[in-house]
């Protein structure tokens, strides 16, 4: 199994293989547009910028299991992140990245890139709200919030996996030294 083996769908339903993309740097991220962590899309967006044309490729995945922080269709989605946060690169329908319905690319990534701890600006109080949920939020490898990331490289290995709460100048050095 390899990342290159999944299909997923875009904001038209239509189907989108993951082997498109075979050969670039991929950062894979389930996001929110009314989330605390909304504003990442500014700095997602200088980043798939500076290296877009490197071989490099950011795959959204708007997903509402985390405080209903994703209203709306996915086409909705792609057009408020279009306007409001200038993103141009690909945004998929809304998914689930946990649970019975979650998504069997997110499975695939949870398994690659198991949760390790959250740290950054701002961790203490996700932690706060993720304990006030679930206790035992460390004890999986569930998704834990908006703006998780995953970083695989140009063979479709995952890498890395970042919290929401993970400077992105962190991800933008690891993206630049994948490319």
């Amino acid at each position: 199994m390899s990342i290159y083996d999944f299909n997923v769908k875009d904001t038209d339903g239509s189907c989108v293989s993951l082997a498109d993309y075979e050969g670039k740097v991929l950062l894979i991220v389930n996001s929110a547009t009314k989330c605390g962590f909304t504003p990442q899309y500014n700095e997602l967006t200088e980043i798939y910028n500076e290296f877009k044309d490197d071989g490099f490729i950011i795959l959204d995945f708007p997903c509402n299991q985390f405080g209903n922080q994703a209203p709306g269709t996915g086409e909705e989605i792609k057009e408020s992140c279009r306007l409001n946060f200038l993103v141009e690169y690909p945004i998929f329908e809304k998914i689930d990245v946990n649970g019975e319905n979650e998504d069997p690319l997110y499975t695939y990534l949870k398994k690659e890139q198991p949760f390790t701890e959250i740290t950054g600006k701002g961790a203490n109080k996700l932690k706060m709200v993720l304990k006030a949920q679930d206790w035992h939020y460390k004890d999986n490898d569930d998704i834990k919030w908006n703006f998780t990331k995953f970083l695989v490289d140009r063979e479709g290995n995952v890498v890395k996996r970042f919290e929401p709460t993970e400077d992105l100048d962190d991800v933008k050095k690891m993206v630049e030294d994948l490319l």
